[in-house]
C-alpha cells in the first residue's frame, strides 16, 4: 500500500525511543526507506501488522528526498538486495538484549518501480506503541532529515531529538554510540578519524540544515575518551524544508547543485570508470557496501567539498565520456 501524502514534507516520523536508540547498520538509502515505512504505516490507517506489506514507489522516494526518479529506481533495486540482511539489537522491557531484523520480507515490483516491505514483529510493536504514553516516543518531521546527505547525520539527529526539551543529553558511551550510528568495529577506529569523518561532519550538517543547533563535549577517563555529551538548542526560526515544484527538470540547477551540477549529473559522474578508480577508496563502512550507497556517499562528499575530486581532471569533464566509460550496471 502506498501513502496518499505525496511529496508533503510535513510527514511525521514516530518511533519508540527504544527502537530509535537501537544498535543498527542501515545505509542512508535503507534508513530513508524505514522512515517512509514508519510514516506510511501510520498514515494509511489500515492497521500495521507483521504480515501487512507496505509499498514505497520510486516516485514517492524521489519526491521526499529530492532525487530524480531514475536514481530512485536504482536505490530501490539496490535496497531489495540488502535491506533483508540488516539486523539490529535493542534492550527490551525485561532488560534483555533482543536481536532481530528490520524486515521479514522484501519484494521489488517489476515494471512498477516500487518496493514492498514487511516489517518484523519487533519493529511493528515499537511503532504501534505510539498509542500509549507519548513521552516514550521520538517525533520529528521527515523534512528535517530529508536533505541530510550522511547516514551518520540522520542517526545523530534521531538520537538527539528525544532530548530537545531537556536541552542536553546524558553521557553517550562511546562503543554504544558508535553502534547506534551504524559503525562497525573496524570503522574509523582512530578517534581523530571518527571525529573528523563522522561526528564533526554530522554536527556541522545538522546545524546547517535542520531545526537543531548542537554541540558536544567529550568525557575522558584518564587520557581515554569514553563518551560524549551533547547540548541541544532549537533554532528560533526553524529552517523550512526545501520547496519543490510540481515538475522538476533533473538538469535544472537549484539550491542543492554544486557548480551548476544537478544530483543526476553528480550520480553520472560517480559512475565514470576513471572516477571510480580514483575515488572509490573514499567510501568506507556502509558507503562501501553497495554501489547505490557508494553513489549517495560520493554525491554528499562532492557537495561538501568539490575541490578534492579534481585531482586528475576538472569534475565536469567526467560528464563528457562515451557510454562505455561509465558503469551503470551495478
Amino acid at each position: 500500500m502506498e501513502s496518499s501524502q505525496g511529496s508533503s514534507m510535513n510527514n511525521l516520523v514516530v518511533k519508540s525511543n527504544r527502537l530509535n536508540t537501537a544498535i543498527q547498520n542501515l545505509s542512508l538509502v535503507e534508513i530513508r526507506l524505514i522512515q517512509l515505512a514508519v510514516i506510511d504505516s501510520r498514515e494509511t490507517q489500515t492497521g500495521l501488522t507483521a504480515d501487512n506489506p507496505l509499498r514505497i514507489s520510486a516516485k514517492r522516494y524521489a519526491e521526499c528526498f529530492d532525487v530524480d526518479v531514475d536514481t530512485a529506481y536504482d536505490v530501490l533495486l539496490s535496497a531489495e538486495a540488502t535491506l533483508f540482511e540488516r539486523r539490529f539489537s535493542f534492550i527490551n522491557e525485561r532488560d534483555n538484549q533482543v536481536k532481530t531484523r528490520w524486515v521479514s520480507q522484501v519484494e521489488y515490483i517489476k515494471g512498477e518501480g516500487s518496493i514492498e516491505i514487511i516489517l518484523t514483529p519487533a519493529v511493528v510493536k515499537e511503532i504501534t506503541r505510539i498509542d500509549g504514553l507519548q513521552t516514550f516516543f521520538t517525533k520529528y518531521l521527515l523534512g528535517q532529515t530529508a536533505t541530510l546527505n550522511s547516514v551518520y547525520s540522520v542517526r545523530l539527529y534521531e538520537l538527539l531529538i528525544q532530548w530537545r526539551k531537556a536541552k542536553k543529553t546524558p553521557l553517550f558511551d562511546l562503543e554504544t554510540f558508535r553502534g547506534q550510528l551504524g559503525l562497525g568495529v573496524d570503522d574509523y577506529k582512530r578517534m581523530s578519524d571518527f571525529k573528523r569523518r563522522v561526528l564533526d561532519a554530522a554536527v556541522a550538517e545538522i546545524n546547517e540544515k535542520t531545526d537543531l543547533k548542537i554541540s558536544y563535549e567529550q568525557e575522558k577517563r584518564k587520557s581515554t575518551i569514553i563518551g560524549f555529551k551533547f547540548k541541544i538548542i532549537t533554532k528560533s526560526k526553524p529552517k523550512q524544508p526545501h520547496e519543490r515544484t510540481v515538475s522538476r527538470d533533473a538538469y535544472t540547477a537549484d539550491m542543492f547543485t554544486v557548480d551548476g551540477l544537478t544530483d543526476k549529473q553528480l550520480w553520472r559522474i560517480s559512475r565514470h570508470k576513471e572516477f571510480i578508480s580514483t575515488y572509490s577508496g573514499l567510501a568506507k563502512g556502509d558507503a562501501g557496501k553497495s554501489w547505490s550507497a557508494y553513489s549517495d556517499f560520493i554525491i554528499g562528499e562532492i557537495k561538501k567539498d568539490a575541490s578534492k575530486f579534481s585531482k586528475k581532471r576538472p569534475i565536469r569533464e567526467y560528464l563528457d565520456g562515451k557510454e562505455e566509460d561509465y558503469d551503470f550496471s551495478r
